[in-house]
């Protein structure tokens, strides 16, 4: 009885607090809670929207459809009976997904350090500068900017005419070649510096200038001044970038559509992941197999954060003396 009395004066103490959180609240619990926890079910299902009175449960049908080919499973019988066959784009697209992250994110921060260390020097029309940088990450996840890439990569296109202005022959269609249309999303993704960099830019700031200097005077170079006071330094920053940059490469899907045409490209070349499970889903109507797919696809990209924060201990500074 004292305990029920003691919960009743609990929520009439905070009930105030409870009103005014009941908006978010029912927005967490109806737009993501439920969602979530219906599509974990909806993995472990044939579940096809355009029938969905036909629904099985088919346990780890889906799963195996991924990684049966690992196996040398081509086909296989579910629980309920049912011939399900392998899937034989799906190792696929996790290798053009593993390629396009490793490749880009790199690059990506990078670029973003050495533009955010430019912009951090006293120069005349800074602000400027900044904020034309900063532009391409605006504009670069939108469906225009990817047709203006698709164009410019074309055989016909801008890139192969300056080429060919300089002496360039014999040029390929960057786009519609499976050995260089990867590497035109990953360098669209490079141009997206953006964000990152005004990240690394507010890093450098809280940088005191008193360790140059005191560096300076111990003859240490620029280039050593980099590698033991910028970057031992900016390391919190750098991981920052490094998992949010991480995470959204391995959700890229607009480039992917709009310049491989909607089916990731020649010889399924930019076969993204995040593609393959819209193409699975929206196109093939097996929204339980899409389903299952993000589900791995969050799997994923927990394993990779959670490795990246691993070895946080390593290469990572807070200043501590730890």
């Amino acid at each position: 009885m004292s305990k029920m009395s003691g919960i009743v004066k609990f929520l009439k103490r905070n009930a105030v607090a409870y009103l005014f959180l009941t908006p978010w609240l029912l927005g967490f619990f109806v737009l993501t809670v439920y969602p979530m926890v219906y599509s974990l079910w909806l993995g472990f299902t044939n579940y096809d929207f355009t029938q969905p009175n036909a629904t099985q449960w088919i346990g780890l049908g889906n799963y195996l459809k991924m990684f049966g080919p690992l196996f040398g499973l081509s086909e296989f019988t579910a629980s309920t009976g049912e011939v399900i066959r392998a899937d034989p784009y799906y190792l696929k697209s996790l290798s053009v997904t593993f390629t396009y992250v490793f490749a880009s994110v790199p690059l990506k921060l990078i670029a973003a350090l050495a533009v955010a260390m430019l912009m951090n020097q006293k120069l005349r029309g800074v602000s400027f500068y900044r904020a034309v940088y900063y532009i391409p990450t605006l504009l670069g996840g939108s469906v225009a900017i990817a047709v203006l890439w698709r164009k410019l990569f074309e055989k016909e296109g801008l890139v192969n005419g300056l080429l060919g202005a300089i002496g360039f022959t014999d040029l390929p269609g960057w786009i519609t070649n499976p050995k260089y249309a990867l590497w035109t999303l990953v360098l669209l993704s490079v141009w997206q510096f953006g964000s990152s960099m005004i990240i690394f830019l507010a890093g450098l700031k809280q940088i005191p200038q008193d360790f140059y200097e005191a560096a300076s005077v111990d003859g240490a170079s620029k280039v050593r001044q980099f590698f033991s006071i910028t970057i031992p330094l900016l390391s919190p920053v750098i991981l920052f970038n490094l998992v949010m940059q991480m995470i959204y490469a391995f959700q890229a899907f607009t480039q992917a559509y709009i310049i491989g045409g909607g089916r990731g490209g020649v010889l399924n070349s930019t076969l993204f992941y995040s593609l393959h499970l819209y193409i699975q889903g929206w196109t093939y109507h097996e929204m339980g197999y899409a389903s299952a797919m993000a589900w791995v696809l969050l799997v994923i990209i927990g394993v990779f954060t959670a490795l990246i924060f691993r070895s946080a201990n390593l290469w990572v500074s807070y200043g501590t003396g730890e």
